[in-house]
């Protein structure tokens, strides 16, 4: 990564660090985002589960057994986020009772400019667990988990103390980051074993460079006004307690 880019990377990380601190500790913004990582955490098993699948048909026991716990984190994550939603009386919108055209809409909006920019010049098809590249997922997977571990401790770290509430949301947070940097522990490790020592960093210089691009291409869209805030929550049933926790 050269300095530039490694500036870049250092202003984009900041101003994202920033810009979701604000949005999680405001109450009238954080179950929209709490929302969003619901929908990203939970979303993300099945897609884990089938390249752990193919991973065990190709004789890969061991990266098996890896995505097969990233995808078992990940589902735990999602009910930490959920029963946060819960002890502020929401949930997660239920798409599959809009109509039909607005159910479009919303997927149309849930598109995001980041994924788009940060795969540019994958095909769909490409990126399918029964289809890419082991490098791809690798590396592009490695920059986004070690990134998340940062963010969401970042994030935990705002919430106020005082606040019962929060401060289970704040310990839940801090359980997702340390998940976070154990995958991109084991995505780097199964990088090495698949390509030589010189071809690593540089697989993750170019992934870190899409990063740097994409958040740009995130933000430009941010303050064209473009970026979708449209409400991902819905009221839901009042909590029973507000100091359950969620953290197992």
């Amino acid at each position: 990564m050269n300095f530039s880019t490694y500036v870049m990377h250092l202003v984009g990380s900041g101003a994202m660090a920033y810009y979701y601190a604000l949005q999680i500790r405001d109450l009238k913004t954080r179950p929209n985002v709490l929302a969003g990582f619901q929908l990203a955490e939970s979303g993300s098993v099945p897609y884990l589960t089938k390249l752990g699948d193919r991973a065990a048909a190709e004789g890969d026991t061991w990266l098996a057994e890896k995505l097969a716990k990233h995808a078992s984190d990940e589902n735990r994550h999602g009910q930490i986020f959920a029963h946060a939603l819960k002890q502020l009386n929401k949930k997660v919108i239920d798409f599959k009772s809009l109509p039909q055209n607005t159910e479009e809409k919303k997927t149309q909006q849930r598109r995001s400019p980041f994924f788009a920019a940060y795969y540019e010049g994958y095909s769909q098809e490409q990126l399918k667990p029964e289809t890419i590249d082991w490098d791809v997922f690798m590396a592009s997977t490695y920059i986004l988990e070690l990134d998340a571990s940062k963010d969401f401790t970042r994030m935990a770290n705002v919430l106020p103390e005082h606040d019962p509430i929060a401060r289970n949301l704040k310990l839940g947070m801090l359980s997702i980051a340390n998940d976070e940097t154990g995958h991109a522990a084991y995505l780097y490790e199964a990088m090495t074993r698949r390509m030589s020592a010189s071809k690593v960093p540089q697989l993750v210089d170019q992934w870190r460079t899409r990063k740097v691009n994409a958040l740009v291409a995130f933000a430009g869209n941010m303050l064209q006004g473009n970026e979708n805030r449209s409400s991902l929550v819905q009221d839901g049933a009042p909590s029973e307690s507000e100091s359950e926790l969620m953290v197992a």
